[in-house]
C-alpha cells in the first residue's frame, strides 16, 4: 500500500459529523503538533521490561516493519511522520501476551517471547495487523470518540471496526473487529489521548484486532 492510498483511505465516523464541520476539524488540525506517535512510544528507551500494562511488543513490532521496509514504501512508516493526522489504537503488552495463548495455547512469561511469537508471523502479517489498528487521515480525541457509537471507522488496511459506546459514568468504547468469536477490545479509560495536542493521536486497547476471522 503506497503513501498516496493510506492518505485517501477514507475514515467513516457519522456521529463525528455533529461535533465539527469539515471546515472547521481541517483548521483544528493545522493548529496541533507534529510530535510522532513513533516518537512517543520510543521515547523511554523502547525496550522490554516487565510491566504488561505498556506498549513495548507494539512499538516492537512498527519498529521491525520499518527496518524490512527496503522499499521505504510501508505505510508503517507514517507513523514516524507527526505531520500526518492519524489516530492509532494501540495494544498493551498483555493484549499480546492474550493474543498469542489464543492462538498457540502457550502462556508465555516476557515480553521478549511474545513479540518472538508475534514476529514468527512473518512482517507481512504484522504489518497488516498493525495498520488495523490506525485510523488515517484523522485526529480522534477521547472527546470525539465518546460521541461515536454506532460509528464504522475504515482501518489503514482498508477493513472496517465497529464502535459501540457504552454510557456509564465513565463511557466504555468497545470496538468489534473481524473476528467475531474473539473478545473484543476496549479502550482503557486511564490510557486515551496519548500526544493529545498533536496531529497524532493513540488511545490504549485491552485486546490485539483481528482483521480476520481466526
Amino acid at each position: 500500500m503506497k503513501r498516496s492510498k493510506f492518505l485517501a483511505a477514507g475514515i467513516a465516523i457519522a456521529a463525528l459529523s455533529a461535533v465539527a464541520s469539515p471546515a472547521s476539524a481541517a483548521d483544528t488540525t493545522q493548529r496541533l503538533g507534529n510530535r510522532s506517535l513513533a516518537a512517543v512510544l520510543t521515547s523511554d528507551g523502547n525496550r522490554f521490561d516487565n510491566n504488561w500494562n505498556d506498549y513495548d511488543i507494539v512499538t516492537e513490532a512498527v519498529l521491525a516493519v520499518i527496518a524490512g521496509d527496503t522499499n521505504h514504501n510501508s505505510p508503517v512508516r507514517l507513523l514516524a511522520d507527526g505531520s500526518v493526522p492519524l489516530t492509532a489504537f494501540i495494544p498493551s503488552d498483555l493484549a499480546f501476551r492474550n493474543l498469542v495463548r489464543a492462538l498457540t495455547g502457550t502462556r508465555l512469561t516476557s515480553e521478549r517471547a511474545v513479540f518472538d511469537s508475534v514476529a514468527s508471523l512473518g512482517l507481512d502479517t504484522v504489518e497488516s495487523v498493525l495498520l488495523y489498528h490506525v485510523i488515517p487521515g484523522a485526529t480522534i480525541t477521547s472527546d470525539m470518540a465518546v460521541k461515536s457509537n454506532n460509528a464504522t471507522l475504515t482501518t489503514a488496511l482498508g477493513a472496517m471496526l465497529n464502535v459501540t459506546v457504552y454510557n456509564r459514568a465513565v463511557p466504555i468504547i468497545e470496538l468489534r473487529d473481524k473476528d467475531p468469536n474473539a473478545v473484543n477490545a476496549f479502550v482503557n479509560p486511564y490510557k486515551l489521548d496519548i500526544n493529545r495536542g498533536n496531529k497524532q493521536v493513540a488511545h490504549g486497547i485491552t485486546a490485539v484486532l483481528r482483521p480476520m476471522d481466526l
